[in-house]
């Protein structure tokens, strides 16, 4: 029997076919995301405008938030976003970037993979429940602890204001509605970022003698440098749109002040609080302030992206 031979001609026509549609649908995919957003951000601006007309600038430059005298002043749950998301960048990046050297030059093939499965598993666990767990397990003995740290570091200038007085013992717990809960976004992106290092940047630290520690800072680090600021200030973006486990610590006390233990608010937090309990133009600040994070949210996001894309084009310009 003799068999059928397609023509080369007719293969490459298919081929060109499949890739063709592969594109549009690719496009298609991309163009709906900005569609989907551009659509959040309109339905949620417009919800806020009453809002944002009725105290204008004020709604960003005041400290007032008075949902019975219609006072809206989001300046509070500003600085205290801010100041959480630099807190939490603060302790976790060293963290982070430790971990990455790790796992991506020190760690054999057996830890490594045992390392990131028990990573891959943290990354699972709600962060509702990192905050109920600080709030029942921690707030006792973090009370103490920074009792006595405020009280070493009182005597010096600047440093003493910043923990004067400990952590307040009038942090409570605030009750939740299911469906406010958020993903925490714990990944290994900056040891991925290191495992992109060409081997001969490190093979070529080896032959002129480095270190270990020295191939690390010279070859490795600077290569990287891109990458991880690209991901840090995609964590810090993370940071800001934290809710529940922030809500559940955080005391609920909207204020401005230099004492880092002391309590406080942020945005998403605010939200969670009193979104089912509001209406009418409360409820149109409480969008407000999601319009707020949202934007400052894409700010950080579109910084994160020009970080990563110079330093890409960097890289490329070294390469060649």
């Amino acid at each position: 029997m003799a068999s059928v031979t397609v023509p080369q001609t007719a293969r490459r026509g298919s081929v060109r076919v499949g890739d063709t549609a592969f594109r549009w649908l690719a496009l298609a995919s991309g163009m709906l995301v900005l569609i989907i957003l551009a659509l959040i951000v309109l339905s949620t601006t417009n919800q806020a405008r009453p809002a944002f007309t009725h105290m204008g600038l004020d709604f960003f430059t005041s400290t007032r938030w008075a949902p019975a005298e219609d006072r809206f002043g989001a300046l509070d749950f500003i600085y205290g976003t801010a100041l959480i998301s630099v807190l939490a960048l603060v302790l976790a990046v060293p963290v982070s970037l430790a971990l990455a050297i790790f796992l991506s030059e020190i760690a054999a093939p057996r830890a490594r993979s045992g390392v990131v499965y028990a990573i891959d598993l943290l990354a699972a666990v709600p962060s509702v429940v990192w905050g109920l767990w600080g709030f029942i397990v921690l707030r006792s003995p973090l009370q103490t602890f920074y009792g006595w740290l405020s009280d070493v570091l009182a005597p010096i200038p600047l440093i003493g204001r910043l923990f004067e007085g400990g952590l307040r013992p009038e942090l409570r717990h605030r009750r939740h509605r299911a469906g406010a809960d958020d993903h925490p976004d714990h990944h290994l992106a900056v040891a991925e970022v290191m495992d992109t290092v060409p081997l001969a940047q490190k093979e070529a630290a080896w032959a002129l003698g480095a270190t270990r520690w020295e191939m690390i800072r010279g070859a490795i680090l600077p290569y990287s440098k891109g990458g991880i600021i690209g991901a840090v200030v995609l964590g810090l973006g993370r940071a800001m749109g934290e809710t529940i486990a922030v809500a559940l610590v955080i005391g609920s006390s909207a204020q401005i002040t230099a004492r880092l233990f002391a309590s406080g608010d942020a945005l998403p937090s605010q939200i969670a609080n009193q979104f089912n309990e509001s209406e009418g133009l409360f409820r149109s600040a409480l969008i407000a302030l999601g319009v707020t994070l949202f934007l400052f949210t894409i700010i950080v996001n579109l910084v994160a992206r020009a970080i990563i894309v110079r330093s890409t084009r960097h890289l490329k310009g070294v390469a060649l």
